[in-house]
Formats: structure tokens, sequence, C-alpha cells
């Protein structure tokens, strides 16, 4: 087996796009997927693969995809089931805090949002709290914590993790329950700006105007795009390349 950065770096294959696709291939019981710390080996199950092949040949679903047992989560309209969203960052003290706050205000019951680090600063930067209070965003029980949290049994089950630093983003991350989608939104980390307390409050605003954007255009997409992975993914990976400065 492999690590998913040995991988990535053999195929030249973005860890969004590796990640989608392990997705599957968990689920499906084509790879294992064994935790090692941090890190997770991932091995081909041969045996998987070649009654999959013998199926394929023999049957090849007779036409019609429903008939192998193929389905996608539904996460769109009133009344039907929500997407839990995993936002991650380093300290899980600014950034993914904002998005956690922010994607639950904004999210019509269709999102339930969560946040995490990988290296928690252990509370919430002040400046971070002053901004969602200016916007009238309720900040009760927001706390830094570590991604450990939703990896354990009885987690929530986690369908989308967004990453939104850098260094959250070169990570390898735990395998989530449900091995879910996942895309990186990365974002300059507000508390790294130096200067007045004005200065540091409108780098504050700024991240959170842009992940408003961001969360903006999740919402929007439509139910067709919503219930198909493919799909999905390409427009969450569309919706991280959005410029910083413009968003």
């Amino acid at each position: 087996g492999l690590s998913a950065g040995e991988i990535a770096d053999s195929l030249g294959v973005a860890p969004s796009a590796l990640s989608f696709h392990f997705r599957s291939l968990v689920e499906a019981g084509l790879i294992g997927a064994t935790p090692e710390g941090r890190f997770v080996r991932y091995t081909a199950n041969i045996g998987a693969m070649r009654h999959l092949m013998d199926f394929l040949s023999a049957e090849c679903c007779e036409g019609n995809p429903a008939q192998c047992g193929v389905t996608t989560p539904d996460f769109s309209g009133a009344g039907k089931q929500f997407m839990n969203v995993l936002i991650l960052c380093t300290g899980n003290s600014a950034r993914s805090i904002l998005g956690e706050a922010l994607l639950n205000a904004m999210g019509e019951g269709r999102f339930r949002a969560y946040s995490a680090g990988s290296h928690p600063a252990g509370q919430v930067n002040p400046l971070a709290l002053e901004v969602l209070h200016m916007q009238g965003i309720a900040t009760d029980g927001l706390e830094s914590k570590s991604w450990d949290r939703f990896a354990a049994p009885g987690a929530p089950k986690i369908d989308l993790v967004i990453t939104v630093c850098d260094s959250a983003g070169a990570e390898v991350c735990p395998i989530w329950p449900g091995v879910p989608l996942s895309t990186h939104w990365g974002l300059p980390d507000p508390a790294a700006v130096t200067g007045s307390n004005e200065t540091r409050l409108a780098a504050f605003v700024s991240t959170a105007q842009a992940l408003r954007k961001r969360f903006s255009l999740l919402m929007r997409l439509p139910e067709a795009t919503l219930n198909n992975p493919v799909a999905l993914q390409q427009q969450l990976d569309a919706i991280g390349r959005i410029d910083e400065v413009t968003a």
C-alpha cells in the first residue's frame, strides 16, 4: 500500500480529485484504507477488483445503472437530508471558525457546518468573534478543537470537508466516516496581519466576505449538481479557485 501523498505525487493528481476517487473506491470495497497516525495507507483489494471485472464483463448492469445499486445522497430541498460540512484549518481559531458560523447562518437548514483544526490553538481569535457579532451571527458554542473529534466513533457523518488554509490543504487528513468529498478553498490568514486594530479587523472582515461569497455560490448550485458527486466535486473546486481579492 501507499499513502495518499505518495499516490498523489506519483500520479500528479490534485489532492481534491484524489480524495474524490478514494471516496468512491473505498465505498465500493475496491481499496482498503488503514489509518497510520495522521496518515492513511491505501491498499488494493485485488479479489474485489477481479469480481467487479467478472461482473462487468458478464452483466454490465444491463445498461441500467440502477440495477447495479448505484445511489447518490440527496442534499437538496426542504425536509430532505442536509449536508454535514467540516471546515478545516490548522489552528481552528479564525478562518474555519468564521466558515462554521457563516455557513450555519446562511445554510437555510440544508447545510450543517462544523470546524476543526489539525493543530488547534485552543481558543477562538477575538477578532473573529467581533466580526461575527458585527454581522449579527450567533457565536455560542464556537470553540477551537481538534479534527480528531470528527474521526472518532459517534461523530457526525461528514459529507464534505473544506480546507481553508494552505497548510491544512497540504496535510493528509484522517479518513472520515462515510469518506466525504473534499475541496480546498485557500484564504490568507487574517490572524497573521499586523498593524493597528482597525487594520487587523479589516483583514477578518475581508475573510468573512470571501467565505460568504463562496457559500452563496455553493447554495445556488442546482439540485441536479448537489446530487451528482462528480459534478459537485467539479463545482466545489471551481468555487475554491475564486480569487481572494475579488471574492
